[in-house]
């Protein structure tokens, strides 16, 4: 992926929060995420979102503030997923560029932004991430934008035990993400009666034949695996199990996607699993428009994964809030009708049902996840907000 330089950045960051030659107003929109490194893709899907908004809204003529039109420009800027850059690059897009929202898509960027978004200058940290711990600092200035992972973790539990035993093996990242979803997963796993197997944790980012860890978890005869990290590793964790003879389930935690799994593994491998629901074959009509539209500007080969879906979702209720709010730059007055935009956002605006932005700052909305059963994605409806 080629990455933009920084030059290109800092000249359209100067137009940033100012009239153009052609007396359009323009207000920058940060984000700081991975877009290089093992993370990339990941961070360019979230990217891909806010700038599929961002591109609707100025063809459309931009936000109407106060009898103005006012151009949105999304300014990134690459962390290489190390929170101290995320810091450092959202003080940047701040106090250079007077972004009043910055985007970041993970909880070790999005903790470390919290130490200062809400003294002045104050911005909105748009918080593409699951992580609960996000909402428990009490920030008033963060709107996240995914539900909170412990939402799956009974509806997965249920499901597999029920469909393929009580055996729960794991291999899951090493990462501090993956670690709190592996101890809430397996107290939840253990609640319903099930036997909790040995944790052969291992790094996602930087291991690249996981034959030797599939072949110490299943020594232990799991009826289910529980895997999770990046897409492209986990598929070729569970490619290395079913090529070991696996045959039972799958519990894969949120931040691997089945769409991206399947460029790597065959539906086969992926039978019995359930997950994150691919947007392309979520049951809202809203998804499918969504999926139509993402279609003819990317090409029909290719499917948004949900953070593009969601991302696109969250800058189209933060744009409808500078309206409401009557103001593209006061970051506090833009959250506080956060939750009114979500709730009259149009439903062509809209990748998925919105409820609103509850009194934390979670945009509310009804989760949908996947069990793969036949080659088929059946849904699993999950409570909101769990």
């Amino acid at each position: 992926m080629r990455l933009r330089s920084a030059l290109p950045l800092i000249l359209v960051a100067a137009a940033a929060c100012s009239s153009s030659g052609g007396g359009n107003e323009t207000v920058t929109i940060g984000f700081t995420g991975p877009l290089s490194g093992g993370a990339a893709l990941y961070g360019r899907n979230v990217l891909d979102g806010l700038e599929m908004a961002a591109a609707d809204i100025n063809d459309a003529g931009g936000v109407s503030v106060g009898g103005r039109h006012v151009k949105i420009a999304i300014v990134p800027l690459d962390d290489r997923y190390f929170p101290n850059e995320s810091a450092t690059n959202a003080k940047r897009l701040v106090h250079q560029n007077s972004a009043p929202i910055v985007f970041c898509p993970h909880s070790g960027g999005i903790l470390a932004i919290q130490g200062f978004n809400a003294s002045e200058p104050s911005f909105i940290v748009g918080a593409y991430s699951s992580e609960p711990q996000i909402l428990e600092s009490g920030n008033p200035l963060t709107l996240m934008i995914p539900p909170k992972y412990p939402i799956y973790f009974d509806a997965f539990a249920q499901t597999m035990i029920d469909s393929k035993g009580k055996r729960l093996g794991r291999i899951p990242g090493a990462h501090a993400y993956a670690k709190e979803w592996t101890k809430g997963f397996s107290a939840v796993w253990e609640s319903k009666g099930g036997t909790v197997l040995t944790n052969n944790e291992i790094d996602y980012n930087t291991t690249t034949d996981f034959s030797s860890v599939a072949s110490k978890a299943l020594s232990e005869k799991p009826d289910v695996l529980f895997v999770g990290g990046p897409s492209q590793a986990t598929a070729l964790v569970i490619k290395a199990a079913r090529e070991q003879g696996f045959k039972g389930g799958f519990v894969v935690m949120d931040q691997a996607k089945f769409e991206e799994m399947n460029k790597l593994v065959p539906m086969a491998m992926l039978e019995n699993s359930v997950g994150v629901m691919p947007t392309v074959h979520h049951p809202d009509f809203r998804a499918a428009r969504f999926v139509e539209k993402y279609h003819l500007k990317k090409g029909a080969d290719r499917d948004p994964p949900r953070e593009v879906s969601l991302t696109y979702g969250a800058m189209r209720v933060l744009a409808r809030a500078m309206e409401l709010a009557g103001t593209a730059t006061d970051a506090r007055a833009i959250h506080a009708r956060a939750d009114e935009a979500a709730r009259t956002l149009p439903d062509e605006f809209k990748p998925s049902e919105l409820l609103g932005v509850d009194a934390t700052g979670h945009m509310m909305q009804t989760t949908v996840a996947a069990h793969v059963v036949g080659g088929k994605f059946v849904p699993l409806y999950l409570k909101q907000n769990e």
